[in-house]
């Protein structure tokens, strides 16, 4: 977060409000935030770093404490996985799950996501499971919902609804992100939340969301229920059902 990368955009807020540009990173660096780690490695090398590391802590807390979600589950398919640690965690401890790795496959989640008993996304805190029998992962990179806007947010759902939805089965959607809610009292809460989504605001085209904001999200996706529960500090597991 302290990397003078990271750091730069915070001082263009007020310019960028004055452009046309879709974030402040973007007037601070002439580019949009992954277009430019595509080809910055020390940006793309921390990031990924970071990434994994938050990939290992979560994961082990979902394991743990949401062990029902993956049993019964026969495959997993990491989509845009990185280094795939998530995918690999969930593997380990369920050692009937076949595991595969997308990130290795031609594709892009705003075109079509393949076919699969379950998906499973994970943005940077958000996991979305769907389907009973073969999981997802779109991108242990995390936070695949808060880094993209309504509109992108909204196309992946529904690529993601599409793909299982298939041979008449029912899954679901598995989400690990932040909701934002209005802890009074703790202060701390509060802006650890805020802070997060002007990082959004700043580094992409995303934002956090409260429960009004992600249910509109699901029911425009075409999912017809959702449940939340708060698994790990800021963040919650939320699935969705077709």
């Amino acid at each position: 977060m302290l990397d003078p990368i990271l750091t730069e955009p915070w001082h263009y807020v007020t310019e960028w409000f004055q452009n046309e540009d879709g974030t402040t990173f973007e007037t601070a660096h002439g580019q949009a935030f992954w277009a430019y780690a595509g080809h910055e490695p020390r940006l793309n090398h921390f990031f990924n770093d970071a990434m994994a590391s938050d990939a290992q802590l979560v994961s082990s807390v979902v394991i743990r404490e949401c062990k029902g979600v993956f049993e019964g589950v026969n495959s997993l398919v990491d989509v845009g996985g990185g280094t795939g640690a998530v995918g690999k965690a969930i593997a380990d401890a369920f050692p009937d799950l076949k595991s595969t790795n997308l990130s290795y496959v031609a594709g892009d989640m705003f075109e079509a996501i393949p076919t699969a008993d379950a998906v499973l996304l994970k943005t940077l805190f958000v996991i979305l499971n769907f389907l009973i029998n073969t999981i997802m992962i779109v991108n242990d990179k995390h936070w695949i919902l808060h880094d993209w806007s309504d509109e992108e947010s909204l196309c992946i759902l529904k690529k993601c609804k599409d793909a299982i939805s298939i041979e008449n089965k029912e899954g679901k959607i598995i989400i690990i992100d932040i909701v934002l809610e209005n802890k009074k009292g703790d202060d701390n809460y509060i802006e650890t939340q805020l802070f997060f989504d002007m990082l959004m605001m700043v580094l992409v085209t995303g934002r956090e969301r409260n429960e009004k904001e992600w249910a509109k999200l699901f029911y425009d996706a075409g999912f017809s229920d959702y449940k939340i529960t708060p698994v790990l500090g800021l963040r919650s597991l939320i699935e969705v059902y077709p």
